[in-house]
This record gives structure tokens, C-alpha cells and sequence, in this order.
């Protein structure tokens, strides 16, 4: 998390938004959420948006649009290659999970577009399953619209005030760690002083009291 960060940090505003669209949209349409989470993409994007890379507006735009195009994308994918998706390794190590999903969009219908978009593992998987159900694409984009709306404001915003609180709290352990320092320095210090005394008050006086006359 820390290297994406700072790699995206050097990019110029342009590419920030390219790149953390990219990686919602690979989420929802190619199944990456394997590898990269899209909430971990759209928190990153608000985030760098507080640092000043990016403005927290079209950022917000950027993650919802793709968002919602990487889910009509997924539509379209189950709906032209079908069985062959969930045939696929790594949706096959996840046959319990698929079974579920395909549960919930027999239950829910149109609405599980939009409950899908809140679950990790669903959320990439919803669209495609949507597509081989041959649901309508109409009645599909609308849930998809309200998940992507959702679902891309508050993670992204979450981001964005993450970012504002972790400055404040940066800058408050600064101050406490320099007052940290400085009592520890303080402290040890008084101790060596301490010790110095003591071990003065320790040696024998030399009087010449001692020899025979």
C-alpha cells in the first residue's frame, strides 16, 4: 500500500486519476479484485486528494464512472462468454462463494447489482452473472448507477477524510514524541547526576591520617 502511495505520489495529476480509475474498473471488469481491492483504489484516490495530487471532485466522478463502466463491461462478458467464467481457475478454488452469488441474483434480482457492489468478492462477480442471467441491461444499469454512486462517493470521501485526520494525528504524535524526547533526555540527565554525587560521596578522603609517624 505504502509503494503504490508513493509511486502514484510522483505521477502528475492526469495520470493519478488514470490510474486509480484503471484500477476500479480492472476490479469490476477483469476480476483483478483477486490482486488490487477497489475499495483499496478509491480510498487511495480520496487520500491523494487530500495530499493535493488530485481534487476531491473529479476524483469522486473518476472512481464512480468507472465504477459503473466496469460493472456494464462484466455485464457484458457474462453475457457472451456464459458457464466458461465461473469455469475458471481462480473462480473455481471459490465454487461455494459463486454458488452464492448466483443464489443472490436469483433471490434479489436487479436489486443484487446493488448489494453486490458493498461485497468484495461479489462485486466483480455480480455483473457477469447478471449478463448470463440475461437480465435486462436496462433494468441493470439503473441498480448499477445507484451501487457505483454509492458505493464510490463514501469510499472515496472515507479517503479523502482519512488522509485530513491523519494529518492531525501526524501532527499531534510530533509534538508528543519531541515532549517524549525531551523528558527522557531530561531524565537521564538527572540520573547521571545523581550517580556522579553519590559516587563522589563514596571515595575514602585522602588526609594522611592513616600512616605511622
Amino acid at each position: 500500500m505504502h509503494s503504490i502511495t508513493d509511486w502514484l505520489r510522483g505521477l502528475s495529476g492526469p495520470v493519478v486519476y488514470a490510474v486509480v480509475g484503471g484500477m476500479v474498473f480492472a476490479e469490476d471488469a477483469l476480476f483483478f479484485s483477486f490482486f488490487i481491492p477497489g475499495e483499496t483504489a478509491a480510498v487511495l484516490g480520496g487520500f491523494l486528494a487530500h495530499q493535493g495530487r488530485a481534487s476531491i471532485g473529479w476524483m469522486v466522478v473518476v472512481v464512480v464512472c468507472a465504477a459503473v463502466l466496469g460493472d456494464s463491461a462484466g455485464y457484458e462478458i457474462g453475457r457472451h462468454l456464459g458457464p466458461a467464467i465461473i469455469r475458471t481457475r481462480p473462480l473455481r478454488r471459490h465454487a461455494e462463494r459463486v454458488g452464492t452469488a448466483q443464489d443472490l441474483i436469483r433471490r434479489r434480482g436487479p436489486a443484487a447489482v446493488f448489494v453486490g457492489r458493498f461485497i468484495a468478492f461479489f462485486r466483480p462477480l455480480v455483473p457477469s452473472l447478471a449478463g448470463m442471467s440475461r437480465m435486462p441491461y436496462r433494468r441493470f444499469l439503473f441498480y448499477n448507477v445507484l451501487g457505483g454512486v454509492a458505493w464510490g462517493v463514501g469510499f472515496t470521501l472515507l479517503g479523502y477524510f482519512a488522509g485530513a485526520a491523519y494529518s492531525r494525528v501526524e501532527g499531534t504524535v510530533g509534538r508528543v514524541a519531541a515532549i517524549a524526547i525531551a523528558a527522557v533526555v531530561a531524565v537521564t540527565l538527572l540520573v547521571w547526576y545523581l550517580r556522579r554525587r553519590r559516587s563522589r560521596g563514596r571515595e575514602p578522603s585522602d588526609d594522611g591520617g592513616g600512616r605511622d609517624p
